[in-house]
C-alpha cells in the first residue's frame, strides 16, 4: 500500500500549490479522500499514511466497512445519495453527511441520531449549474432548505457541496464553482454561519480550490482506479 502514501503526498502537494496559486493558506483546505468500492486495507493504508476524514457513497458497503476499522479514529462523510430506508443508518454511524437535498431527509437524519452523538455534521447539496443528472437542490431554493435545516436539533449545519458536470477546461470549472461560492457568501450574509464549501474532485480540485473551496473530495488519485458494485 506504499502507492496510496505515495499519492496521498503527491494530492496534499496539489493541493497546497492550488491554495498558493490563489493566495490562500495551505491549510484552508481540507482533504476527504474517496474510499468507496475500495476495501479496509486501503482505508488502513491512508490512515497509516496520516489521512483521518474519509468519504463514502454506499452506505452498506461503509457500514461494514466502519466495523473492520472501529478501531481506528476516522472521522467518515456520506457523500452519497440518501434514500429514507438509509437514514437510520447514516444518523447512527457518521460524522457527516454532504448530500442533504430535501427536508424529508434531513428530519429524518434529525430525529434518528443517536442522543449519545454529538450532532450530524451537514451539508446543502446544490444542482449549481443545472446539470441533468445530479441530484442537489436548485440555488433559489437553497436558502428555505438551509434555513429549515439549520434549525432541526439533531443537526449542526456547515455549508453547501456540488458536484457540477465535468468542465473542458480550468477557466470553464472555476466558473462554475464561482457560481457556488457566490451562493456560499449570499446565505452566510442571509445569517446562516456556514463555513464549508465541499467542492473539488481529482480532475477539477485546482478550479475550485482557485474559487473558495474549503474541501476537496479525492478517491481516484489516492487509490486508484475502481471498479463498480453491479448494485447499490
Amino acid at each position: 500500500m506504499t502507492m496510496i502514501a505515495d499519492n496521498l503526498h503527491a494530492v496534499r502537494s496539489r493541493i497546497a500549490q492550488a491554495c498558493t496559486a490563489a493566495g490562500r493558506s495551505a491549510d484552508a483546505v481540507q482533504l476527504l479522500a474517496v474510499s468507496k468500492t475500495f476495501g479496509p486495507e486501503a482505508v488502513q493504508a491512508a490512515f497509516d499514511a496520516g489521512q483521518r476524514a474519509f468519504g463514502e457513497n454506499y452506505i452498506q458497503e461503509a457500514v461494514e466497512k466502519m466495523a473492520a476499522l472501529e478501531h481506528l479514529a476516522v472521522e467518515w462523510h456520506c457523500i452519497g445519495p440518501i434514500q429514507s430506508n438509509k437514514t437510520r443508518l447514516v444518523a447512527e454511524h457518521f460524522q457527516w453527511v454532504h448530500t442533504v437535498d430535501r427536508l424529508k431527509i434531513a428530519q429524518r437524519l434529525s430525529e434518528q441520531r443517536p442522543a449519545h452523538l454529538p450532532p450530524l455534521q451537514v451539508c446543502i447539496q446544490v444542482n449549481v449549474d443545472g446539470g441533468p443528472t445530479k441530484s442537489g437542490v436548485v440555488p433559489d431554493e437553497a436558502l428555505a432548505l438551509a434555513q429549515a435545516v439549520g434549525a432541526l436539533p439533531r443537526l449542526q449545519l456547515r455549508g453547501l457541496m456540488c458536484i457540477p458536470e465535468p468542465a473542458p477546461d480550468f477557466v470553464a470549472a472555476s466558473a462554475v464553482f464561482a457560481r457556488a461560492r457566490g451562493l456560499f457568501n449570499a446565505l452566510n450574509t442571509a445569517g446562516l454561519a456556514l463555513d464549508t464549501l465541499s467542492m473539488g474532485m481529482s480532475a477539477d480540485l485546482d478550479a475550485a480550490v482557485a474559487s473558495g473551496s474549503t474541501l476537496v473530495r479525492v478517491g481516484t488519485a489516492i487509490f486508484g482506479g475502481r471498479s463498480y458494485p453491479a448494485a447499490t
